[in-house]
């Protein structure tokens, strides 16, 4: 799979150029480059794919075993969920994640892209199942809807009997749409309001450089820093710092300067847009963060409580009692001390790739790779046995 996505590049290339004409003028920027392929990228997808198969076969694990008392035994084991739907928006890289990912985990794939980038993800799916046929294996184990109205979004989320598990990977009205009707068992990846809180015990220099890679690295996706919670203790040191890096040094250096919306006590130390009532609420995916100012790490704890999508949020902080104050406190997928939001990837959890960042609690949370595609069943074997 992963060799014929690079033998396809140039085809793909080719149909993403089409993609990103259509979508010119539609979405913003910051959405054209997550729709956006290179060379680079179709290489980290193959690279995707390649960690992916090197990883252990995650199907028919002993996860557990018991002998009872009268010789009975009771093996929980892994198995495929069976068959794995996947609704995704503007990325087309998440077209091969997907596949890939259900493939090793024994499970049949059927992708629905969003129409933004379904030309880029008819491209690569073709590639993949060659690759399958190529090997053997029968091609329609990874399968792409062609319709991309939402009446087919609809009805995949109501093919009971027929899907195993739906997961969506988009923004918040596609995740919400599927979690109010899907009739089929359904994986919440939630949007990412992720929160870096500075403490008073921060340093100040670590904490502008977290910031800046956890907003400015790459603002459309759903890791990227949000909102900015700051100690009123170093607030007036912190903020101007914070601006000139955001803003002024961005700004002189031609990269596109972030735009802070500013709580009062934060608009009275640096200039900014005033935040709105909406705006702690608000994934931006863009060059924007909102700011707030709070006098302790309580107060920390309950503004980021009250607005957070329980993705990821970090402290930074010397202090080890505040850090594990935070970090018990904080109700996340992924809760991080001193290091960028931007972490929480399939990728850099060492799963691969993911087939998303789940935001609920039951089965999976966080990063999804391939045990999480799996579930389990008791097998018990018997002598005889009768109760």
């Amino acid at each position: 799979m992963a060799d014929a996505l690079l033998t396809h590049t140039d085809n793909i290339l080719a149909e993403n150029a089409k993609d990103m004409e259509h979508a010119k003028g539609h979405i913003s920027d910051v959405m054209l480059d997550r729709l956006l392929l290179t060379k680079a990228r179709i290489q980290g997808m193959a690279d995707g794919i390649r960690a992916v198969a090197a990883l252990p076969d995650p199907v028919g694990r002993v996860l557990k075993e018991t002998i009872r008392p009268d010789g009975l035994v009771i093996q929980k084991r892994s198995v495929p969920m069976g068959v794995i739907a996947i609704i995704y928006e503007s990325r087309p890289n998440v077209t091969s994640d997907a596949a890939a990912l259900c493939f090793k985990s024994g499970n049949a794939c059927v992708l629905r892209s969003g129409k933004e980038a379904f030309l880029s993800a008819n491209a690569i799916t073709a590639a993949l199942r060659e690759g399958l046929k190529t090997t053997g294996f029968n091609e329609n184990l990874v399968q792409l809807i062609q319709d991309t109205t939402r009446q087919s979004s609809m009805e995949l989320m109501t093919a009971t009997g027929y899907v195993d598990l739906l997961i969506p990977r988009g923004g918040a009205g596609l995740i919400k749409a599927c979690v109010e009707n899907a009739t089929v068992n359904c994986i919440e990846t939630g949007t990412g309001i992720c929160h870096v809180y500075v403490d008073k015990a921060a340093d100040l220099s670590m904490a502008l450089d977290i910031i800046e890679n956890a907003k400015t690295s790459r603002p459309s996706v759903c890791n990227a820093e949000e909102v900015c919670v700051v100690h009123s203790a170093v607030a007036d040191e912190f903020l101007p710092l914070l601006r000139e890096r955001l803003v002024d040094k961005r700004a002189a250096a031609g990269l596109t300067p972030v735009e802070l919306r500013l709580d009062e006590r934060a608009a009275q130390i640096i200039p900014g847009t005033p935040a709105g009532p909406n705006d702690f609420d608000t994934e931006f995916l863009d060059y924007i963060l909102a700011v707030k100012v709070v006098d302790s790490i309580e107060e920390a704890i309950a503004h980021i409580s009250a607005h957070s999508t329980h993705h990821s949020e970090a402290i930074v902080t010397s202090d080890p009692a505040t850090a594990d104050l935070f970090t018990l406190s904080i109700d996340a997928a992924a809760v991080y001390v001193n290091a960028s939001t931007r972490f929480t990837d399939g990728g850099e959890f060492g799963l691969g790739c993911e087939m998303g960042i789940s935001t609920q609690k039951l089965h999976a949370r966080g990063p999804m790779g391939l045990e999480e595609l799996n579930t389990y069943k008791y097998m018990i074997r018997g002598n005889g046995h009768v109760r």
